[in-house]
């Protein structure tokens, strides 16, 4: 099975940069990125120390209901392109560990595909909950539930 992983909406970032509201009904907070651990949800990458980033709530869902968490992302505040691969990006498998689970075509959490697993196992772990019929796409999150990107079959 071939995957399909992609940033989030280019329109929705760039709407954010030009003073768009997050899912809080918020303006995006510029701060400076300080660390290793700022991953761009747009282009998913890693914005280098010094840099700027936005800072917002993010809501990774068509609609709000019952199971769309809403939660803390980053973003570059400069323009990047966005992620569009069958791979996920090389730097997943520091996510020590990370969060995966599927959704239905409802965007429903489906309960028992939700698993604690080491960085390096995202992938293999991401085809095997693909594989059910029932599941639409798999949400991979950090240790500290914010989400890091969608996974669909490609």
């Amino acid at each position: 099975m071939k995957l399909l992983i992609n940033g989030i909406p280019t329109a929705f970032v760039q709407g954010l940069r030009e003073g768009g509201l997050d899912a809080n009904g918020q303006a995006p907070v510029v701060r400076t990125a300080e660390g290793a651990g700022n991953p761009c949800r747009h282009c998913l990458g890693l914005i280098a120390p010094g840099e700027d980033k936005l800072v917002l709530s993010y809501r990774p869902f068509p609609v709000a209901q019952p199971y769309a968490e809403t939660g803390p992302i980053f973003l570059h505040a400069s323009d990047c392109m966005r992620y569009e691969s069958d791979q996920l990006p090389f730097w997943f498998s520091y996510l020590q560990p990370a969060l995966v689970r599927g959704y239905d075509r409802n965007d429903w959490i489906v309960y028992e595909t939700g698993e604690v697993v080491e960085g390096t196992e995202l992938e293999q772990h991401c085809r095997r909950i693909l594989e059910r019929e029932d599941i639409e796409y798999v949400h991979i999150r950090s240790k500290f539930n914010c989400f890091q990107c969608q996974v669909e079959r490609g």
